[in-house]
């Protein structure tokens, strides 16, 4: 059994050498969210099961931490957006594999120089860091918002979320990941569109397409995976197992809806979250994509609310930016779905709250006016 490290850093090469230093002498670690108050980050070492927090003034022992398995090489909350997340395990032996399939896949003839955006508490940021650390690549350090600095100092891949794509020019990167939801149609050559999840030690499918090592398949309407990336248990349980099409039941069940058909991935949404309406199932990120095209709207999450009639009602969240559009919105999601997908209620917020990593977070959407 060893100990859990919780690496108390801001984003930058500080970070980066502590994780050199953990990978180095086989050291378990976790990442704080830098963005928590005190009481809250005390809460997060709680969940984590820390056993040490290690920042710039140096370590500390925690009590009531729990020590890990000397296989394990992290430790990371889920994203929380279906709930309250979970402790996942990770072993050294899936990081490495992680790394390396994603750099066979990503390399465009030279080592990477990837620029590090996204906070390293989840683990789209910290696949970033740890592929300079684990395999051939390296890491190019800058303000997280300065795309064309970074291209200038010679970074050639980046990692991102849905909103950075509206926000910045990234043509100039040879490859950009996106990843943090389901993604509209993306027209840029060197954009990526990513699914995967903490427990699949980050992206796992790239363009609709499985990495190489990657197993996927359906049971029912959930997608099931086998990889070497999976993660080895959650801190409180054992990892979800289910038998796949080949008889054995090391698959893991991901939660999320969609088809796998002529080796490609078609990812409807999180299962808990489909909405039943009439009869009728509507994916929520069905309909965002298509409200999300739409002029004035700024941002665009979906639920479905208990309804005496209907079962469930379809309600969309807007984000516009000021002009009110329920025409529109429901005559362009008829057209598309049909009349059962068009929302009955349509709230016009502020924001949509999201996970740091760009995920909606689904189980607050009931309650937002």
């Amino acid at each position: 059994m060893a100990d859990l490290i919780a690496l108390d850093f801001e984003l930058g090469p500080d970070l980066e050498r502590a994780l050199r230093d953990c990978v180095d002498r086989g050291w378990a670690f976790c990442v704080l969210d830098q963005r928590l108050s005190e009481r809250q980050a005390r809460e997060q070492l709680a969940a984590l099961g820390a056993t040490v927090r290690w920042g710039p003034d140096g370590r500390t022992s925690l009590a009531n931490g729990r020590a890990v398995d000397d296989e394990v090489g992290l430790v990371m909350l889920t994203s929380g957006s279906s709930g309250t997340p979970k402790a996942a395990e990770i072993t050294w032996t899936a990081l490495r594999a992680s790394a390396r399939m994603t750099q066979a896949t990503l390399r465009r003839g030279s080592d990477p120089v990837w620029f590090p955006v996204l906070p390293a508490n989840h683990i789209g940021g910290l696949a970033v860091i740890l592929r300079a650390i684990l395999d051939e690549a390296s890491l190019s350090w800058g303000d997280p918002t300065d795309f064309d600095g970074a291209v200038a100092r010679g970074a050639t891949h980046v990692s991102v979320v849905r909103a950075h794509l509206a926000r910045y020019d990234l043509s100039r990167f040879d490859v950009v990941l996106v990843g943090g939801a389901r993604q509209p149609s993306l027209t840029q050559t060197n954009v990526i569109a990513t699914w995967g999840m903490t427990e699949t030690g980050s992206g796992v499918v790239y363009d609709a397409q499985p990495l190489a090592g990657v197993e996927l398949a359906t049971v029912g309407e959930e997608i099931i995976v086998r990889s070497p990336t999976l993660f080895r248990s959650y801190r409180t349980m054992d990892r979800p197992r289910i038998v796949g099409p080949d008889g054995a039941d090391d698959w893991f069940p991901t939660g999320d809806g969609g088809t796998f058909d002529n080796g490609r991935l078609a990812v409807h949404g999180r299962l808990d979250y489909v909405i039943n309406t009439g009869g009728e199932k509507v994916w929520p990120e069905d309909l965002e994509g298509v409200i999300a095209r739409l002029d004035h709207v700024r941002d665009v999450a979906v639920t479905g609310v208990d309804d005496p009639q209907w079962g469930q009602r379809v309600v969309a969240l807007v984000v516009s930016d000021g002009e009110r559009l329920d025409d529109e919105i429901r005559d362009s999601t008829a057209e598309q779905f049909g009349p059962w997908a068009k929302p009955k209620e349509i709230r016009y917020v502020a924001a949509i709250p999201r996970t740091g990593n760009g995920k909606i977070r689904r189980s607050d959407l009931p309650y937002l006016q």
